[in-house]
């Protein structure tokens, strides 16, 4: 009864409310830098992000982990903050701060009282171009970054498999190499490197600055202008060009073994097209594709079958994101039930693929969820941050605003034979890394005569 009231409140929600465009206003600066500013004055709130268009896919060969170690870095302060005194003047503004860094970006944010934002900028042009780096700062925070490695690759033996699995997925993109970096080059960082990284990277003309909440974009342009404006370029700031994929003839499998591992499963990574800037279809079947086939426990296809049904799984699922400036991957899960192998839970995933190009997409399935993806994309819309991070993606990744703006029609205007001709193109062996987590296996017992 709850249940169905819950599904008809959702659904006239989707007829109510159409997935309407919010206000942004867009603008550069003469130096280069991209402004975007999406307004919300719902609560007198603001925040204020700057995103570089560099991720640890652009860094040099050799020193891989260096974009993740220079966020870090840029907090160590500049000629006018000590270290630690930006983060410290934003918490007694009664904000919040923090940093990220992915393979095409890295972006820094403040979320502050909306009458706080000008000196927001301030800090954030200031260590744009004045930070200051010495070796009593650089080399310890080289030590946090290896200890972030221990915790969140080498004391994870799934972390690790996945490292593997990505790195056999690019025979020749960056994108093969860990964000976070390579221990061994990770130890060999220096104050150098982090420098010449800083010194080429961050500039205006490689940074958009977004800004979402009660701020009116004159007010915001005139902030930009003020702390930003006299920045200069940098003339010398190299083309966007990485190395890109050869063609992948031949599917590729490893075996990663750890005493650590509790639930051993198969994995499988499919080479995929990413949102490309005027052409998301593709991207956005495939949305619906990773859904219907393991997006839920209880609905999808793998789900119902290998888990309910069959009772052969403890887990299954697949998964897409498609905000990537090159080409991402398409996984997909199995966590077999104990006592049956890795082998067969191989087989099953392949049987399930297999079954979906056999009997396509079911209606029941695609109208359901295409109603929570409608309903998922409003809700987003809520939060100015997740909004202003959205925008920040997308625009780092090679997308325009009209390309996020359109993006939730294009997700309805998906149909079931969008979804299957993707399917075809998207299952092929040869362009996949199909991997086994497993503890190790025993040897076997030498026979004797």
């Amino acid at each position: 009864m709850f249940r169905q009231i819950g599904s008809a409140v959702a659904f006239a929600l989707c007829v109510a409310l159409p997935a309407q465009a919010e206000e942004v206003t867009t603008f550069s600066l003469d130096n280069g830098m991209d402004v975007v500013v999406i307004e919300d004055h719902r609560a007198p709130v603001a925040v204020n992000m700057v995103w570089y268009r560099v991720g640890a896919a652009d860094e040099p060969p050799g020193v891989s982990g260096i974009a993740h170690f220079l966020e870090h870095l840029m907090f160590k302060g500049t000629e006018t903050l000590e270290p630690g005194e930006f983060s410290a003047i934003v918490e007694a503004n009664g904000g919040s701060d923090n940093a990220f860094t992915s393979q095409d970006y890295t972006g820094y944010f403040q979320r502050v009282a909306a009458d706080r934002l000008d000196l927001m900028m301030e800090m954030e042009a200031d260590r744009m171009v004045n930070l200051i780096l010495s070796e009593d700062e650089v080399l310890p925070e080289r030590d946090v970054i290896l200890e972030e490695r221990n915790q969140r690759i080498e004391n994870s033996p799934g972390s690790l498999f996945r490292e593997q699995t990505t790195a056999a997925q690019y025979m020749n993109h960056p994108y093969g190499i860990p964000i976070i970096g390579w221990r061994h080059e990770m130890e060999d960082l220096s104050q150098e490197d982090a420098l010449a990284f800083y010194d080429l990277y961050y500039a205006p003309n490689n940074a958009i600055l977004i800004v979402a909440g009660d701020v009116a974009p004159d007010d915001v342009r005139r902030m930009a202008e003020t702390h930003f404006g006299p920045i200069p370029a940098n003339p010398d700031l190299p083309e966007r060009a990485r190395p890109q994929e050869p063609p992948q003839l031949s599917e590729r499998r490893l075996t990663f073994e750890d005493a650590r591992v509790s639930q051993p499963y198969v994995m499988r990574s499919y080479l995929a097209p990413e949102r490309d800037a005027g052409a998301q279809k593709e991207a956005a079947a495939l949305v619906f594709l990773s859904q219907l086939l393991g997006g839920s426990g209880t609905t999808s296809l793998m789900g119902r079958v290998l888990q309910i049904e069959e009772q052969s799984a403890l887990y299954t699922t697949s998964f897409y994101d498609g905000v990537s400036l090159d080409d991402t991957s398409f996984n997909v899960l199995v966590m077999p039930v104990p006592g049956r192998s890795l082998a067969e839970a191989e087989a099953d995933m392949d049987r399930m693929i297999a079954r979906f190009l056999e009997e396509g997409v079911d209606m029941a399935q695609f109208e359901r969820l295409k109603m929570q993806i409608r309903a998922s994309e409003i809700y987003k819309k809520d939060s100015i941050q997740g909004l202003a991070r959205a925008y920040g993606e997308a625009l780092t990744s090679g997308l325009t605003v009209e390309d996020v703006q359109a993006w939730p029609e294009i997700l309805q205007a998906v149909t079931p034979e969008d979804v299957m001709s993707a399917a075809e193109r998207l299952f092929d062996k040869r362009r996949a890394v199909t991997g086994f987590l497993q503890k190790p296996q025993a040897p076997a017992e030498e026979m004797t005569q």
